[in-house]
């Protein structure tokens, strides 16, 4: 009786599948396998999604305000803040005035983007100095 019971379990969680997974034993028992798999794979990537979305989204909001996310996040951490991406994303989206405070709070603490790029750039210009002998780089930044 006990097999007969799991079998009833099987066809019952199939039930309403395409052509015989939802009729035969075996085929509804390999259906059921595959969608618990699929079931706790996408319980994963819905983790996943959202966190792009909420960056996707802070990261509109604080390009609006001046600053690109990897820093608005760097100020974040400096400031102390601690409201998650999923809370920034929120208040964000449903109101940007109340974003005003949070950036006002962050923007002193970040390096301007322009001064990062000059930096990046020197770094550059360094290793392009090391690399092919160039003397008095200096002379190529300003």
């Amino acid at each position: 009786m006990t097999a007969h019971a799991r079998h009833k379990k099987i066809l019952k969680l199939t039930k309403g599948q395409r052509g015989t997974k939802g009729k035969l034993f075996k085929r509804s028992n390999e259906a059921m396998l595959k969608s618990l798999w699929y079931a706790h794979r996408d319980r994963r990537n819905r983790k996943r999604d959202f966190r792009r979305l909420w960056i996707a989204r802070i990261n509109a909001a604080s390009r609006m305000n001046g600053l690109p996310y990897s820093q608005f996040v760097h100020g974040l951490k400096s400031a102390g803040v601690e409201l998650d991406r999923k809370v920034l994303a929120d208040i964000a989206v449903r109101d940007s005035a109340a974003t005003k405070p949070v950036f006002t709070q962050i923007i002193p603490l970040c390096v301007p983007y322009e001064e990062q790029m000059l930096y990046r750039w020197a770094q550059l210009v360094r290793r392009g100095a090391a690399k092919y002998g160039l003397r008095n780089w200096e002379k190529y930044i300003n």
